[in-house]
């Protein structure tokens, strides 16, 4: 298993429905945390990447409701 972690910036706070949405993502084999910053606007997804790749964490995201925006480069 290879573990990684990717970072997004969102606009807007995601409603009830799309944390409900989100609750299922973590459902997806192979998603390991997503964790919230709200007040930077950030989500975090750790992943296995042996599994899913960055731009599939991105599309569950969009299809979850969160508006994602500019990838972050994590340090």
């Amino acid at each position: 298993m290879t573990q990684l972690e990717v970072a997004y910036h969102y606009e807007s706070r995601p409603g009830e429905k799309t944390m409900r949405a989100l609750a299922g993502m973590r459902e997806v084999y192979g998603i390991r945390r997503i964790t919230f910053d709200e007040k930077e606007r950030i989500v975090r997804v750790e992943f296995d990447a042996s599994r899913l790749k960055e731009p599939m964490i991105a599309g569950l995201l969009r299809e979850a409701g969160i508006d994602v925006g500019a990838k972050l480069a994590l340090a």
